[in-house]
């Protein structure tokens, strides 16, 4: 599992710079720049924070690896509703709500796994 997390978190890093930059340079709305830019700071933190699962979860077990899912499936939620709405304007109602509540059980599981009893 732990070359899954490092090339998860490869792949949500690369992307995070590349909407960085579209954003700078792509989008002429600063309001569209401002909603992306939070897309892309959630996205960098969560690539990190996948590259740790890729370190603990041979220790954390089931749990870790159970976080590094939350945590991808929230990314993509959270991060491509906020991008689809700073690049379209319309909003994917509850879909970026969801994908924050599964960052956060995320969290949640990867500490969980630190707590577990071996």
């Amino acid at each position: 599992m732990q070359r899954i997390w490092i090339a998860l978190a490869s792949l949500t890093g690369l992307t995070a710079v590349a909407m960085a930059a579209f954003a700078a340079h792509g989008l002429q709305d600063q309001t569209a720049v401002r909603i992306a830019a939070s897309g892309v700071q959630m996205q960098g933190w969560h690539a990190l924070a996948l590259f740790g699962i890729a370190l603990w979860s041979p220790r954390g077990g089931w749990l870790a690896n159970a976080a590094g899912a939350a945590f991808t499936a929230g990314i993509v939620l959270f991060c491509g509703a906020v991008y689809t709405h700073a690049l379209t304007g319309h909003s994917l109602g509850s879909v970026a709500p969801t994908g924050g509540t599964l960052l956060m059980i995320g969290w949640l599981l990867l500490g969980a796994s630190a707590l577990r009893p071996r």
